[in-house]
């Protein structure tokens, strides 16, 4: 029973922090739409940051155990990572991507939650790379990089748009970058890399 209180508070606590966003959201309301009581809340979470926490370390191995999966199930290509995200763009409960969202709703970078969010990106940066080293690509890591630019571009601008073709272009520069050779790739990176210093 204690571990079906815990999913309930990570279930409730996530679909209410992705709808409303995690500073909306107290304790209270957690407690109401989990069913679960305040004793048992503190039994499992010390805090709500806690809890946040909780919440987003699952969330980000759900959310990229989903895109493998669905990368693998368009073909297995990196492009089909922009496949998997016009999917979620069009579903109706789409409200951008969780992690981004806690970066900018918990904006010291040495808080645990916006830690968690970062570790995240990081990790889909790597899957990226896994994917473009399947093709033998030694600028792999430089395209990765270029790559999450365009997912978190895509994922923000879905969020305005309320559609899925920022996927659809965000593919299309990604289909636009792989067709570089590896020089201008690197050249490409080196250019963000600088701007991002300015």
């Amino acid at each position: 029973m204690p571990t079906r209180a815990r999913e309930r508070l990570l279930d409730a606590a996530e679909d209410l922090f992705y709808a409303e966003g995690i500073r909306a959201v107290g304790v209270e309301r957690i407690l109401s739409v989990s069913g679960v009581g305040r004793a048992s809340f503190y039994r499992h979470f010390p805090s709500k940051d806690d809890l946040v926490v909780a919440v987003l370390r699952r969330r980000d191995e759900r959310w990229r155990a989903w895109l493998a999966e669905r990368v693998e199930a368009l073909g297995g290509h990196p492009l089909n990572v922009f496949d998997a995200l016009a999917e979620r763009f069009a579903r109706a409960d789409f409200r951008g991507c969780a992690f981004i969202n806690t970066m900018i709703e918990t904006a010291d970078p040495d808080s645990a939650a916006h830690r968690v969010a970062a570790e995240h990106k990081e990790r889909v940066r790597a899957y990226v790379a896994e994917l473009i080293e399947r093709d033998a690509r030694p600028d792999a890591v430089e395209l990765a990089h270029l790559f999450v630019l365009l997912v978190d571009g895509a994922i923000v601008t879905a969020v305005r748009e309320r559609s899925i073709r920022p996927a659809l272009r965000a593919r299309a520069a990604a289909a636009a970058l792989l067709a570089t050779g590896e020089g201008a790739t690197t050249d490409v990176a080196g250019a963000v890399r600088e701007d991002a210093v300015r």
